[in-house]
């Protein structure tokens, strides 16, 4: 299995997720320009894509999708809410909605040699979901726009191989910083996102003896820097049942702007 972070941001998120057999994008976020090219980049063509999986439909997740649809015709697959809003956000265009799969939380789906389990979330969207995915040997994890966790979304997540899990914001740099107050307390809310700190705890509660690799994302821009992430989640895993070094395995911040460096698992 491979993991890449090709576009990660509160401005636009898109991730592959690939086997010898599937290849996967978790959100399109983004330009469908920019997401070809980031696909190059790990040597796979839009026409190999299997399927796309939306976590919810917010613009910085479904950008890129009308385009993408119109140009390659691939399946997507969300849940029925999260379709139907989708469906109505107004820069999607004209799209073959035969496209459209449901899925329902908590329901494993199959495409090809991988099963994906969507799995609920508290974000303040229709009905939002993270996934896992998995083949016969391995599991990547990806989930942001959490707002929290609670062991259900632990248990589901952990045992992965690879992951990318949100570090949103400083909540000092928040706090003072220079949004609304009402977009501040969502962003603070059990329906916003996960702080460093939480999110830190996140991937402490979710370390085990074989993970390869650890993508931190979907950072503010406004309210984050990579270097505070890191180090904050850093210091949260120390003392952890599994490692007292963050080197024993790649630890890495998502990079907002382009295809950051594959995980192999």
């Amino acid at each position: 299995m491979r993991l890449c972070s090709l576009y990660s941001g509160s401005s636009g998120n898109s991730i592959y997720v690939g086997s010898d057999q599937t290849h996967i994008l978790v959100d399109v976020g983004v330009s469908a320009k920019k997401i070809i090219e980031a696909l190059a980049k790990v040597e796979i063509k839009p026409e190999e894509i299997d399927g796309i999986l939306i976590t919810h439909e917010h613009s910085d997740h479904i950008a890129g999708l009308g385009v993408i649809l119109r140009k390659f015709g691939i399946p997507v697959y969300g849940t029925p809410k999260t379709l139907e809003a989708v469906a109505q956000y107004k820069s999607l265009g004209k799209v073959d909605m035969s496209l459209f799969h449901c899925v329902e939380p908590e329901q494993s789906f199959q495409i090809n040699d991988m099963w994906i389990n969507p799995i609920s979330t508290g974000h303040d969207a229709a009905d939002p979901v993270c996934y896992t995915l998995m083949n016969e040997e391995k599991k990547v994890a990806i989930a942001t726009d959490l707002g929290d966790y609670d062991d259900h979304i632990v248990d589901a997540l952990s045992g992965a191989d690879a992951m990318l899990i949100e570090a949103n914001h400083d909540i000092r740099m928040l706090e003072v910083g220079p949004y609304p107050y009402p977009l501040k307390q969502r962003i603070l809310s059990k329906r916003g996102h996960l702080s460093n700190e939480r999110g830190g705890q996140l991937v402490r509660a979710l370390l085990n003896d074989h993970i390869k690799g650890i993508y931190l994302g979907h950072l503010s821009k406004e309210n984050n820097y990579p270097e505070l992430a890191f180090e904050a989640v850093k210091d949260e895993l120390l003392g952890n049942a599994y490692s007292n070094d963050y080197r024993d395995f790649n630890l890495m911040v998502a990079n907002r702007e382009q295809c950051s460096s594959v995980i192999e698992c």
